[in-house]
């Protein structure tokens, strides 16, 4: 094994390959009746290219989001006032990660386990953002999303 790992996001493939999973994704949630309505039935061009902004520096690949479109801030504002329900959130997860086998995304555990844990903890995160509490973080760094317990496995 290398010395040096690779970050989720040179791992994954770049921005490139962000573009095609959440591009699938998001094709996916415009035939989910549950999900398409949190996007008025379309999801929107610039929603789909802010949005790989956000997964690509999360996962360790450029300050984008935070130099361009405002950061952890900008990405609250987005989800404040939706109500996400639990039924969503679970939906939303199993279409990202049906979206990452379509996409051909790398299938290593290792890496699966890294992007589908942090869309388990971002997804649950924005259930609470999208609600009507009043004790939401306001201000806070975009993650920066790691391997946790599993780096990628070089033979």
């Amino acid at each position: 094994m290398s010395s040096e790992i690779p970050t989720i996001y040179h791992w994954a493939g770049g921005r490139p390959a962000f573009e095609r999973w959440l591009g699938r994704f998001y094709d996916l949630v415009e035939d989910d009746e549950l999900l398409a309505r949190l996007f008025g039935g379309t999801v929107s061009d610039q929603h789909r290219r802010d949005v790989v902004t956000w997964w690509c520096e999360v996962m360790g690949g450029p300050a984008a989001y935070t130099e361009d479109l405002g950061g952890y801030e900008h990405m609250l504002s987005k989800h404040r006032g939706l109500h996400i329900t639990g039924e969503q959130r679970l939906r939303f997860v199993t279409l990202l990660s049906r979206a990452a086998d379509d996409a051909d995304l790398p299938d290593d555990p290792e890496f699966r386990a890294a992007v589908m844990g942090y869309a388990e903890w971002g997804t649950r995160l924005a259930v609470r953002n999208s609600s009507d509490e009043d004790d939401v973080v306001e201000q806070a760094p975009v993650p920066r999303w790691g391997w946790g317990v599993a780096p990628p496995y070089k033979p």
